[in-house]
């Protein structure tokens, strides 16, 4: 049975719906990202399956208790979740010292002296703070508070951990390793994480599933390489992943149940599709990750540089094709000069068509011309 499930759960303040008919179920000890823009529903499911928030209408089971039914008028607090909360302020006490901190919640659960030092120490040890146990937060730096915190919510042992944007307020380098430590962390504990985010790298690199959600809508729950790789619509396509996917208008004649004929960019494509499929319209968007369009000497197509943008370990080279600006990602740094005339292709199998009315993928496949 999945330790988390919800069933038709809608969130309302007056007109407004922050969340909208939601059905998803979370396995037992899975890693589930929130994922989505600001105001799209994310923090308020979180908070409600945590018991901080109140659904309008709905069902929520943990572990085969219900904890909220509008049905039945169940609604379990979050202090009777057996849940643990991490947030963007870390709320530590400041006049207590790291040890005090992390051993509060254990005290105040009435455990014994002696396990609640063993369990501390634990927690010291697994988060690599050791050294820190005399200090105040205020001597702290915002990692260190950040493990701190994590130690804290970890140390009652709660069999899910909610996590709101915890990492935000850290720099690039601190939010990097952060991710790498709770990664870690969800295998070393066997608990089921959820964890609220609008930067889709922590998602794709933490996430067992994403749930990527937009005004209040799930869009897409599934894993990270799926997302990715099968967006469901073309918002899903857009908000994962960087440089975006290349979004290309084009003319389709459907020639047998799996191939079609694509025009654009000024050529005349043959589409192979991994399945079968229906077209509706004699339009449709053509999506194609930057990785998929290949700068080479022998390359198919011709386009010019509008720029290029080198990061070391990649480089993302902008291409001018008629109307179209198109991303290509290159492994390597790489230099060319504006308006050069240079030569591409499309590679792989990773083609995807979107339906212009719905905005749905209804297929993928590779182009050949």
């Amino acid at each position: 049975m999945p330790e988390i499930t919800l069933r038709n759960v809608t969130k309302k303040w007056d007109k407004f719906v922050a969340v909208d008919n939601l059905s998803m179920d979370i396995d037992d000890g899975a890693f589930i990202t929130l994922l989505g823009p600001s105001g799209c529903g994310k923090t308020t499911t979180l908070r409600m399956i945590a018991g901080l928030e109140t659904p309008t209408s709905g069902q929520i089971t943990m572990n085969g208790v219900s904890v909220f039914d509008s049905d039945r008028g169940i609604n379990l607090p979050a202090s009777k979740r057996d849940v643990g909360f991490l947030f963007q302020n870390y709320a530590l006490w400041p006049h207590m010292t790291v040890y005090q901190n992390i051993a509060f919640g254990l005290e105040t659960l009435k455990w014994k002296k002696e396990d609640v030092k063993r369990r501390v120490d634990e927690m010291l040890a697994m988060m690599k703070i050791e050294q820190f146990i005399g200090r105040y937060p205020a001597e702290l730096s915002g990692g260190q508070q950040q493990r701190v915190a994590i130690a804290r919510t970890l140390a009652p042992r709660p069999k899910v951990l909610f996590m709101d944007e915890p990492l935000s307020n850290l720099d690039a380098k601190l939010r990097g390793e952060m991710r790498t430590e709770l990664k870690r962390l969800h295998v070393d504990t066997g608990s089921t994480f959820v964890y609220v985010t609008h930067d889709q790298l922590e998602a794709m690199t933490l996430a067992t599933k994403i749930c990527l959600m937009n005004e209040g809508v799930v869009q897409q729950y599934d894993s990270p390489l799926t997302v990715y790789s099968n967006p469901s619509n073309l918002f899903v396509a857009d908000f994962v992943g960087n440089p975006t996917m290349n979004f290309i208008k084009a003319k389709v004649v459907q020639t047998t149940e799996r191939t079609a004929r694509l025009s654009f960019l000024g050529k005349d494509f043959i589409f192979t599709a991994s399945e079968s499929f229906t077209i509706e319209t004699g339009e449709v968007t053509v999506g194609i990750r930057p990785e998929f369009l290949t700068v080479s000497e022998g390359g198919n197509l011709r386009g010019s540089v509008y720029s290029t943008l080198p990061s070391g370990m990649e480089t993302t080279v902008k291409i001018k094709i008629g109307e179209e600006i198109l991303s290509s990602v290159m492994f390597g740094c790489l230099n060319y000069n504006v308006d050069t005339e240079i030569r591409f292709s499309i590679l792989g199998d990773n083609v995807l068509l979107f339906d212009n009315g719905s905005g749905k993928m209804f297929a993928s496949g590779s182009v050949a011309l």
